[in-house]
């Protein structure tokens, strides 16, 4: 006897979603801001992925780039100055399913949230890093970030900056057990939606330094790179950043480098006379610190109640 299938009992259309999938709020950063072109290939990228936006999560500090989570009609954590990277972390702790994205700034990352940036790193939880670097604290209107160069002035120093700014790449590649670091462009948005796209798929935090326009405050600083691509150097190799030979002949200056040579990464990320970008490092045999804090997640709360007993207990006198 042969079963009789019903219309209600049919296969449901496979999903399908669409860049409207992830739009959230109309951003409104300046025009001219290069978080736009990061906001777009954050989309793109979970388009092209498929990435369900009910699993997907966006956490940010305070500043211009940290209104990120707003734009995304995914889920989102608008957190503390310089505090979305524990948030991330634990988030991950907890939701080894989810699809995370830390969007931060210069001041917010390099600055208030200092200590929390170097041990994110050293924790290698699976993060897709974005750092948006203007060289300036934006939303509080012009004051000076820790990767503000020498001269430039600001509402903190309008005699210009007398501190040598920090590298945001050197740090990183200092910090133990870093796995991956990445610099692009916005103003290229084939290699910035590739780098994001890497940054994304590294079993581990990925750190992804995005030169990032200001328009208002900053709009000198980025003008010569983007008016001479001879001023950008790319890292290429099979094993760095895939991007088209079309958006590769566009640099004339490109060097074959090794992203698993952590101390040419190094010198690479030191120079000044150019911008290097592309996969500076890589590592995918790094430690994951949220491997172990995953473990008990499949617990029931009366196995976790016993096992906190249990732990009590060691402590009795």
């Amino acid at each position: 006897m042969s079963a009789v299938i019903t219309d209600w009992e049919t296969a449901p259309e496979p999903r399908v979603c669409t860049l409207e999938d992830y739009r959230g709020a109309e951003a409104r950063w300046c025009p001219g801001c290069g978080d736009h072109a990061v906001l777009n290939a954050v989309q793109r990228l979970a388009r092209d992925k498929q990435l369900p936006p009910e699993k997907t999560v966006v956490v940010s500090g305070i500043g211009c780039s940290s209104r990120f989570p707003h734009y995304m009609a995914t889920y989102g954590f608008h957190g503390l100055h310089g505090r979305a990277f524990p948030v991330a972390c634990g988030v991950r702790s907890r939701r080894p399913d989810l699809n995370i994205f830390v969007v931060t700034g210069d001041g917010d990352c390099c600055a208030i949230g200092t200590a929390h940036w170097i041990h994110a790193i050293r924790y290698n939880m699976k993060l897709a890093i974005l750092l948006l670097d203007n060289n300036i604290y934006g939303l509080t209107k012009s004051q000076t970030s820790p990767t503000t160069r020498l001269g430039e002035r600001s509402s903190t120093h309008p005699q210009g900056s007398f501190v040598a700014p920090l590298n945001p790449l050197s740090v990183t590649l200092g910090i133990a057990n870093v796995s991956f670091v990445a610099q692009t462009v916005d103003w290229n948005p084939p290699h910035l939606y590739a780098t994001i796209r890497a940054a994304h798929e590294h079993d581990g935090a990925a750190f992804v330094r995005v030169l990032q326009r200001c328009p208002h405050f900053t709009s000198h600083v980025f003008q010569e790179p983007q008016r001479d691509f001879g001023r950008l150097l790319l890292a290429d190799h099979p094993d760095g950043i895939p991007i088209d030979p079309a958006v590769r002949s566009l640099f004339p200056n490109r060097i074959h480098h090794d992203p698993r040579d952590l101390p040419s990464a190094r010198e690479l990320a030191a120079r000044d006379d150019v911008y290097p970008i592309g996969l500076l490092y890589r590592n995918r045999d790094a430690l994951r610190y949220d491997q172990a804090t995953s473990r008990g997640l499949g617990k029931t709360p009366a196995e976790k109640l016993a096992a906190v007993e249990e732990t009590l207990e060691r402590f009795t006198i």
